[in-house]
């Protein structure tokens, strides 16, 4: 019993072990933050980040308040494509690969999955961004 009492107590979080990351100040949407923008907090929020180094570098997707924790859809990687840009849009299958143009028709990051219009023959498709002014379409 008491071996049992001394693995769960184990297995409980310790005071301050529990933590999550906040703004220092009101940072609006579309910064990339730094160092200075943010700060631990001895308190932890589902979904929210637990380092700094996890937030640093990143870009906000919408307005962040200070002291309160930054949550997963809060951040991403800075947009690399932006809308009613003009970008290469690119089919990739094995030994065939098609590329062609087209417009973003929102903001993203690498790795983030947005909707460009071809501009050949207007057809709005999804596709993932890959690079600078670059999405990937297909399988």
């Amino acid at each position: 019993m008491r071996n049992l009492v001394a693995i769960l107590a184990l297995m409980l979080p310790t005071p301050g072990a529990a933590q999550s990351v906040a703004t220092t100040r009101t940072i609006r949407a579309g910064a990339i933050l730094g160092a200075g923008d943010v700060t631990v907090l001895d308190q932890t929020n589902r979904g929210a980040y637990r380092r700094e180094e996890q937030v640093i570098g990143k870009e906000t997707r919408r307005i962040l308040y200070p002291g309160r924790p930054i949550a997963r859809d809060d951040i991403g990687a800075p947009a690399v494509v932006t809308r009613n840009q003009v970008v290469t849009l690119v089919y990739d299958n094995g030994a065939l690969t098609i590329s062609t143009q087209g417009r973003a028709l929102s903001r993203g990051g690498i790795g983030d999955h947005i909707k460009a219009m071809n501009l050949s023959s207007h057809a709005v498709i999804s596709g993932m961004v890959s690079a600078p002014g670059e999405i990937r379409v297909g399988p």
